[in-house]
Protein backbone atom coordinates (compact mmCIF):
# COMPACT_ATOMS: atom_id res chain seq x y z
CA UNK A 1 0.00 0.00 0.00
CA UNK A 2 1.36 3.51 -1.31
CA UNK A 3 2.27 5.24 2.12
CA UNK A 4 1.74 8.93 0.33
CA UNK A 5 -1.87 8.32 -1.16
CA UNK A 6 -3.51 6.25 2.07
CA UNK A 7 -4.92 8.49 4.04
CA UNK A 8 -7.69 8.23 7.36
CA UNK A 9 -11.77 9.35 6.86
CA UNK A 10 -11.33 13.06 6.09
CA UNK A 11 -13.52 15.37 7.74
CA UNK A 12 -14.96 19.04 7.22
CA UNK A 13 -12.32 20.58 10.24
CA UNK A 14 -9.99 17.71 11.03
CA UNK A 15 -8.39 17.33 14.71
CA UNK A 16 -5.29 18.89 13.44
CA UNK A 17 -6.80 21.92 12.31
CA UNK A 18 -8.81 21.88 15.58
CA UNK A 19 -5.68 21.36 17.59
CA UNK A 20 -4.01 24.62 14.98
CA UNK A 21 -6.80 26.70 16.49
CA UNK A 22 -6.70 26.03 19.91
CA UNK A 23 -2.55 26.78 19.69
CA UNK A 24 -3.37 30.32 18.45
CA UNK A 25 -5.82 31.18 20.72
CA UNK A 26 -3.98 29.99 23.81
CA UNK A 27 -1.06 32.72 22.48
CA UNK A 28 -3.20 34.73 21.78
CA UNK A 29 -4.85 34.58 25.62
CA UNK A 30 -1.07 34.20 27.23
CA UNK A 31 -0.43 37.50 25.54
CA UNK A 32 -3.04 39.84 26.27
CA UNK A 33 -4.45 37.85 29.21
CA UNK A 34 -1.41 36.44 30.93
CA UNK A 35 -3.84 36.65 34.20
CA UNK A 36 -5.93 34.25 32.70
CA UNK A 37 -3.43 32.39 31.05
CA UNK A 38 -1.50 31.73 34.40
CA UNK A 39 -3.94 29.30 35.89
CA UNK A 40 -4.54 27.43 33.03
CA UNK A 41 -1.55 24.60 33.49
CA UNK A 42 -3.62 21.87 35.05
CA UNK A 43 -5.78 22.01 32.15
CA UNK A 44 -2.76 20.71 29.90
CA UNK A 45 -0.91 18.94 32.64
CA UNK A 46 -4.30 16.87 32.94
CA UNK A 47 -3.98 16.24 29.49
CA UNK A 48 -0.82 14.92 29.54
CA UNK A 49 -1.03 12.81 32.35
CA UNK A 50 -3.91 11.18 30.51
CA UNK A 51 -1.90 10.21 27.12
CA UNK A 52 0.97 8.69 29.13
CA UNK A 53 -1.39 6.51 30.66
CA UNK A 54 -1.94 5.08 27.50
CA UNK A 55 2.03 4.89 26.52
CA UNK A 56 3.33 2.21 28.56
CA UNK A 57 0.12 -0.21 27.84
CA UNK A 58 0.05 0.53 24.00
CA UNK A 59 3.92 -0.03 23.56
CA UNK A 60 4.32 -3.13 25.43
CA UNK A 61 1.47 -4.81 23.45
CA UNK A 62 2.32 -3.46 20.33
CA UNK A 63 6.07 -4.04 20.50
CA UNK A 64 5.26 -7.63 21.73
CA UNK A 65 2.93 -8.11 18.79
CA UNK A 66 5.19 -6.81 16.13
CA UNK A 67 8.24 -9.14 17.39
CA UNK A 68 5.57 -12.24 17.56
CA UNK A 69 4.68 -11.90 14.32
CA UNK A 70 8.33 -11.67 12.68
CA UNK A 71 9.81 -14.22 15.56
CA UNK A 72 9.31 -16.88 12.98
CA UNK A 73 11.65 -15.04 11.04
CA UNK A 74 14.79 -13.87 13.19
CA UNK A 75 16.58 -12.98 9.61
CA UNK A 76 14.39 -10.41 9.03
CA UNK A 77 14.22 -8.94 12.66
CA UNK A 78 17.84 -8.30 12.37
CA UNK A 79 17.67 -6.78 9.13
CA UNK A 80 15.29 -3.89 10.27
CA UNK A 81 16.94 -3.56 13.23
CA UNK A 82 20.48 -3.09 11.94
CA UNK A 83 19.11 -1.31 9.79
CA UNK A 84 17.30 1.07 11.79
CA UNK A 85 20.18 2.22 13.69
CA UNK A 86 21.79 2.89 10.74
CA UNK A 87 19.24 5.53 9.68
CA UNK A 88 19.51 6.59 13.54
CA UNK A 89 23.04 7.38 13.35
CA UNK A 90 23.52 8.91 10.12
CA UNK A 91 20.53 11.02 10.84
CA UNK A 92 21.66 12.17 14.29
CA UNK A 93 25.23 12.70 12.56
CA UNK A 94 23.99 15.08 9.74
CA UNK A 95 22.10 17.39 12.50
CA UNK A 96 24.68 17.56 15.15
CA UNK A 97 27.14 18.76 11.82
CA UNK A 98 24.31 20.81 11.00
CA UNK A 99 23.91 22.44 14.37
CA UNK A 100 28.07 22.90 14.24
CA UNK A 101 28.36 24.49 10.79
CA UNK A 102 24.94 27.02 12.16
CA UNK A 103 26.82 28.25 14.87
CA UNK A 104 29.82 29.14 12.78
CA UNK A 105 27.81 31.00 10.62
CA UNK A 106 25.57 32.91 12.37
CA UNK A 107 27.66 33.15 16.10
CA UNK A 108 24.56 33.45 17.75
CA UNK A 109 26.68 34.64 21.27
CA UNK A 110 28.37 37.19 19.85
CA UNK A 111 28.27 40.27 21.52
CA UNK A 112 25.46 38.65 23.73
CA UNK A 113 26.30 39.34 27.81
CA UNK A 114 24.20 36.26 29.46
CA UNK A 115 23.61 35.96 32.65
CA UNK A 116 22.09 32.56 34.32
CA UNK A 117 18.06 32.90 33.85
CA UNK A 118 17.94 29.28 35.54
CA UNK A 119 18.78 26.46 38.09
CA UNK A 120 20.40 23.35 37.47
CA UNK A 121 18.47 19.96 38.30
CA UNK A 122 19.86 18.55 41.15
CA UNK A 123 22.79 15.49 40.79
CA UNK A 124 22.82 16.12 37.00
CA UNK A 125 25.52 13.43 35.34
CA UNK A 126 28.16 14.65 33.66
CA UNK A 127 29.46 11.80 32.16
CA UNK A 128 27.99 8.31 31.18
CA UNK A 129 28.33 4.60 33.52
CA UNK A 130 28.23 2.65 30.35
CA UNK A 131 28.63 -0.62 32.47
CA UNK A 132 25.51 1.00 34.30
CA UNK A 133 23.95 2.06 31.31
CA UNK A 134 23.89 -1.43 29.66
CA UNK A 135 23.11 -2.86 32.69
CA UNK A 136 20.31 -0.68 33.17
CA UNK A 137 18.39 -2.23 30.08
CA UNK A 138 17.66 -5.49 32.00
CA UNK A 139 14.43 -4.72 34.10
CA UNK A 140 15.30 -5.96 37.50
CA UNK A 141 11.38 -5.97 37.96
CA UNK A 142 9.08 -5.45 35.25
CA UNK A 143 6.38 -3.92 36.68
CA UNK A 144 7.92 -1.50 38.91
CA UNK A 145 10.26 -0.79 35.35
CA UNK A 146 6.73 -0.05 33.51
CA UNK A 147 5.30 1.92 36.36
CA UNK A 148 8.52 4.29 36.08
CA UNK A 149 8.06 4.58 32.64
CA UNK A 150 11.11 4.00 31.47
CA UNK A 151 10.69 2.52 27.93
CA UNK A 152 14.28 1.27 27.22
CA UNK A 153 14.07 -1.40 29.59
CA UNK A 154 10.17 -2.28 28.90
CA UNK A 155 11.28 -2.53 24.79
CA UNK A 156 13.81 -5.18 25.56
CA UNK A 157 11.55 -7.33 27.71
CA UNK A 158 9.01 -6.45 24.98
CA UNK A 159 11.41 -8.23 22.68
CA UNK A 160 12.41 -11.19 24.89
CA UNK A 161 8.56 -11.72 25.50
CA UNK A 162 7.74 -11.56 22.16
CA UNK A 163 10.46 -14.31 20.85
CA UNK A 164 9.60 -16.18 23.51
CA UNK A 165 5.73 -16.26 22.21
CA UNK A 166 6.72 -17.18 19.01
CA UNK A 167 9.21 -19.99 20.07
CA UNK A 168 6.07 -21.41 21.59
CA UNK A 169 3.91 -20.98 18.72
CA UNK A 170 0.42 -22.64 19.47
CA UNK A 171 0.89 -22.18 23.21
CA UNK A 172 0.80 -18.87 23.10
CA UNK A 173 -2.12 -18.05 21.12
CA UNK A 174 -4.42 -17.26 24.23
CA UNK A 175 -1.60 -14.35 25.48
CA UNK A 176 -1.47 -13.40 21.73
CA UNK A 177 -4.79 -12.12 21.72
CA UNK A 178 -5.09 -10.44 25.04
CA UNK A 179 -2.18 -8.40 23.79
CA UNK A 180 -4.49 -7.47 20.32
CA UNK A 181 -7.19 -6.76 22.54
CA UNK A 182 -5.15 -4.21 24.95
CA UNK A 183 -3.94 -2.60 21.96
CA UNK A 184 -6.95 -1.83 20.26
CA UNK A 185 -9.03 -0.83 23.49
CA UNK A 186 -5.60 1.96 23.93
CA UNK A 187 -6.32 3.05 20.63
CA UNK A 188 -9.73 3.45 20.52
CA UNK A 189 -8.72 4.98 24.15
CA UNK A 190 -6.49 7.42 22.69
CA UNK A 191 -9.26 8.68 20.63
CA UNK A 192 -10.98 9.56 23.07
CA UNK A 193 -8.17 11.67 24.52
CA UNK A 194 -7.02 12.97 21.98
CA UNK A 195 -10.01 14.32 21.33
CA UNK A 196 -9.80 16.55 23.91
CA UNK A 197 -6.59 18.72 22.55
CA UNK A 198 -7.26 21.21 21.28
CA UNK A 199 -8.90 22.86 24.51
CA UNK A 200 -5.52 21.47 26.06
CA UNK A 201 -3.22 23.09 23.46
CA UNK A 202 -4.78 26.39 24.03
CA UNK A 203 -4.61 25.84 28.10
CA UNK A 204 -0.61 24.85 27.30
CA UNK A 205 0.28 27.61 25.01
CA UNK A 206 -1.68 30.07 27.42
CA UNK A 207 0.17 29.01 30.27
CA UNK A 208 3.47 29.41 28.62
CA UNK A 209 3.19 32.37 27.14
CA UNK A 210 2.01 34.33 29.98
CA UNK A 211 4.72 32.76 32.37
CA UNK A 212 7.80 32.59 29.96
CA UNK A 213 6.78 34.89 27.61
CA UNK A 214 8.17 37.79 25.78
CA UNK A 215 11.46 38.65 28.10
CA UNK A 216 13.44 35.77 27.87
CA UNK A 217 12.21 35.40 24.07
CA UNK A 218 13.50 38.17 22.97
CA UNK A 219 16.97 37.92 25.07
CA UNK A 220 17.45 34.74 23.33
CA UNK A 221 15.88 35.43 20.06
CA UNK A 222 19.01 34.90 18.39
CA UNK A 223 19.97 31.44 19.42
CA UNK A 224 16.10 30.34 19.14
CA UNK A 225 16.29 32.16 15.31
CA UNK A 226 19.07 30.07 14.45
CA UNK A 227 17.88 26.82 15.63
CA UNK A 228 14.66 27.25 14.31
CA UNK A 229 16.37 27.53 10.52
CA UNK A 230 18.48 24.48 11.21
CA UNK A 231 14.95 22.49 12.55
CA UNK A 232 13.83 23.71 8.99
CA UNK A 233 16.97 22.69 7.09
CA UNK A 234 16.54 19.39 8.51
CA UNK A 235 12.58 19.47 7.36
CA UNK A 236 14.07 20.44 3.98
CA UNK A 237 15.98 17.44 3.95
CA UNK A 238 12.89 15.18 5.36
CA UNK A 239 10.78 16.61 2.30
CA UNK A 240 13.63 15.74 -0.26
CA UNK A 241 13.72 12.13 1.60
CA UNK A 242 10.34 11.89 1.21
CA UNK A 243 10.06 13.26 -2.54
CA UNK A 244 13.20 10.46 -3.80
CA UNK A 245 11.12 7.60 -1.91
CA UNK A 246 8.13 8.75 -4.53
CA UNK A 247 6.14 9.96 -1.59
CA UNK A 248 4.44 13.62 -1.55
CA UNK A 249 6.55 15.52 1.12
CA UNK A 250 3.22 17.58 1.89
CA UNK A 251 0.42 15.05 2.09
CA UNK A 252 3.04 12.96 4.79
CA UNK A 253 3.39 15.79 6.45
CA UNK A 254 -0.40 16.16 7.16
CA UNK A 255 -1.28 12.92 7.73
CA UNK A 256 0.83 13.28 10.67
CA UNK A 257 -0.17 17.47 11.57
CA UNK A 258 -1.89 15.89 14.38
CA UNK A 259 1.20 14.30 16.02
CA UNK A 260 3.28 17.12 15.17
CA UNK A 261 1.20 20.00 16.74
CA UNK A 262 0.92 18.02 20.03
CA UNK A 263 4.71 17.40 20.10
CA UNK A 264 5.08 21.10 19.69
CA UNK A 265 2.51 22.42 21.84
CA UNK A 266 3.31 19.83 24.58
CA UNK A 267 7.09 19.84 23.80
CA UNK A 268 6.96 15.99 24.54
CA UNK A 269 7.86 13.16 22.05
CA UNK A 270 5.71 10.14 24.21
CA UNK A 271 2.90 12.30 23.98
CA UNK A 272 2.43 12.15 20.48
CA UNK A 273 3.34 8.07 20.31
CA UNK A 274 -0.35 6.51 20.54
CA UNK A 275 -1.74 8.85 17.85
CA UNK A 276 1.52 8.59 15.79
CA UNK A 277 1.42 4.71 15.73
CA UNK A 278 -2.16 4.64 14.61
CA UNK A 279 -1.83 7.31 11.62
CA UNK A 280 0.73 5.27 10.52
CA UNK A 281 -0.97 2.11 10.38
CA UNK A 282 -3.45 3.65 8.64
CA UNK A 283 -1.20 5.17 6.47
CA UNK A 284 -0.41 1.40 5.31
CA UNK A 285 3.16 0.51 7.11
CA UNK A 286 2.26 -2.67 8.67
CA UNK A 287 2.07 -2.78 12.34
CA UNK A 288 4.85 -5.12 12.56
CA UNK A 289 7.14 -2.55 11.32
CA UNK A 290 5.50 0.34 13.11
CA UNK A 291 5.33 -1.59 16.56
CA UNK A 292 9.04 -1.81 16.40
CA UNK A 293 10.57 0.77 14.53
CA UNK A 294 8.36 4.15 16.33
CA UNK A 295 9.20 2.97 20.08
CA UNK A 296 12.73 2.47 19.27
CA UNK A 297 12.90 5.56 17.11
CA UNK A 298 11.28 7.78 19.99
CA UNK A 299 14.08 6.55 22.31
CA UNK A 300 17.37 6.58 20.04
CA UNK A 301 16.23 8.52 16.77
CA UNK A 302 16.30 12.26 18.62
CA UNK A 303 17.31 14.61 15.50
CA UNK A 304 15.79 17.97 16.50
CA UNK A 305 17.79 17.11 20.10
CA UNK A 306 20.93 16.39 18.29
CA UNK A 307 20.88 19.74 16.44
CA UNK A 308 19.40 21.64 19.78
CA UNK A 309 22.60 20.06 21.65
CA UNK A 310 25.55 20.27 19.19
CA UNK A 311 24.33 24.28 18.53
CA UNK A 312 23.74 25.37 21.91
CA UNK A 313 27.09 23.94 23.28
CA UNK A 314 28.95 25.64 20.28
CA UNK A 315 26.96 28.85 21.84
CA UNK A 316 28.20 28.41 25.28
CA UNK A 317 31.58 27.81 23.96
CA UNK A 318 31.42 31.27 22.37
CA UNK A 319 29.87 33.04 25.13
CA UNK A 320 32.58 31.73 27.36
CA UNK A 321 35.07 33.07 25.14
CA UNK A 322 36.44 29.32 24.23
CA UNK A 323 38.42 29.10 20.73
CA UNK A 324 36.71 26.16 18.50
CA UNK A 325 39.62 24.17 17.05
CA UNK A 326 38.89 21.80 15.14
CA UNK A 327 39.71 19.34 17.87
CA UNK A 328 36.82 20.91 19.64
CA UNK A 329 34.66 20.70 16.44
CA UNK A 330 35.17 16.92 16.42
CA UNK A 331 35.18 16.26 20.35
CA UNK A 332 31.53 18.02 19.81
CA UNK A 333 30.59 15.97 16.96
CA UNK A 334 31.58 12.49 18.22
CA UNK A 335 30.83 13.50 22.20
CA UNK A 336 27.01 14.31 20.88
CA UNK A 337 26.30 11.78 18.85
CA UNK A 338 27.24 8.90 20.97
CA UNK A 339 26.15 10.91 24.14
CA UNK A 340 22.64 11.38 22.03
CA UNK A 341 22.01 7.77 22.39
CA UNK A 342 23.94 6.81 25.47
CA UNK A 343 21.14 8.79 27.74
CA UNK A 344 18.24 7.91 25.86
CA UNK A 345 17.25 5.74 28.95
CA UNK A 346 18.12 8.70 31.10
CA UNK A 347 15.72 11.65 32.77
CA UNK A 348 16.49 14.65 31.70
CA UNK A 349 18.54 13.43 28.54
CA UNK A 350 18.88 16.81 26.74
CA UNK A 351 20.70 18.11 29.61
CA UNK A 352 22.85 15.68 30.57
CA UNK A 353 23.50 15.16 26.98
CA UNK A 354 24.59 19.39 27.15
CA UNK A 355 26.59 18.32 30.79
CA UNK A 356 28.51 15.38 29.30
CA UNK A 357 29.42 17.41 26.06
CA UNK A 358 30.22 20.87 27.96
CA UNK A 359 32.57 18.62 30.03
CA UNK A 360 34.43 16.92 27.61
CA UNK A 361 35.53 20.43 25.54
CA UNK A 362 36.38 21.56 28.91
CA UNK A 363 33.26 23.98 30.21
CA UNK A 364 31.78 24.24 33.42
CA UNK A 365 28.20 22.52 33.47
CA UNK A 366 26.61 25.65 35.27
CA UNK A 367 26.51 26.94 31.73
CA UNK A 368 23.71 24.99 31.33
CA UNK A 369 21.61 27.17 33.45
CA UNK A 370 22.21 30.20 30.96
CA UNK A 371 19.78 28.49 28.25
CA UNK A 372 17.48 27.25 30.77
CA UNK A 373 15.12 30.05 31.00
CA UNK A 374 14.30 29.53 27.15
CA UNK A 375 14.51 25.86 27.03
CA UNK A 376 10.97 25.23 26.77
CA UNK A 377 10.81 27.42 22.68
CA UNK A 378 13.39 25.52 21.84
CA UNK A 379 12.04 22.12 23.20
CA UNK A 380 8.87 22.91 21.04
CA UNK A 381 10.72 22.80 17.95
CA UNK A 382 13.16 20.53 18.70
CA UNK A 383 10.72 17.95 19.62
CA UNK A 384 8.15 18.32 16.71
CA UNK A 385 11.26 17.61 14.16
CA UNK A 386 12.21 14.13 16.50
CA UNK A 387 9.00 13.14 15.58
CA UNK A 388 8.58 14.20 12.25
CA UNK A 389 11.97 12.06 12.18
CA UNK A 390 10.62 9.08 13.41
CA UNK A 391 7.78 9.16 10.74
CA UNK A 392 10.77 9.01 7.81
CA UNK A 393 12.39 6.34 9.63
CA UNK A 394 9.33 4.33 9.67
CA UNK A 395 8.54 5.07 5.85
CA UNK A 396 12.02 4.46 5.17
CA UNK A 397 12.28 1.13 7.30
CA UNK A 398 9.20 -0.28 5.67
CA UNK A 399 10.49 0.54 2.07
CA UNK A 400 13.90 -0.77 2.21
CA UNK A 401 13.31 -3.47 5.07
CA UNK A 402 9.61 -4.24 5.84
CA UNK A 403 7.97 -3.54 3.05
CA UNK A 404 6.75 -7.33 2.13
CA UNK A 405 6.02 -7.83 5.63
CA UNK A 406 2.10 -8.16 5.01
CA UNK A 407 0.21 -7.11 8.19
CA UNK A 408 -3.27 -6.58 9.00
CA UNK A 409 -3.75 -2.42 9.43
CA UNK A 410 -6.18 -0.68 11.86
CA UNK A 411 -9.58 0.01 10.43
Amino acid sequence: MDVGTTSPKKSKFPLWLQILVGLIVGIIVGFIWPEVGKPLQPVGTAFIKAIKMIVMPLVFSAVVLGIYKMGSNLKQLGRLGLLAFFWFYLATGFSVALGISLNAIFHPAAGVSLAATGALPQNLATSIDWVKFFLDIIPQNIVDTVAKQQIIPTLFFAICFGLSLAAIKEAGEPVVAVLEGIMKAMFVLTQGVVATAPFAVAAIMAWVIATQGATLLLAMAKLIGVLYIGLFVVMLLFWLILWMLKENPFTTTRKVMEPLLLAFTTASSEVTLPVHMQILEKAGIPNKVVSFVLPLGYSFNLDGAALYQSLVVCFLAEAYGLHLDMASIITILITTLIANKGTANVPAASLVVLAVILTSIGLPVEAIAIVAGVDRFMDMGRTTVNVFGNTIAAILLYKFGGKHLADETLA
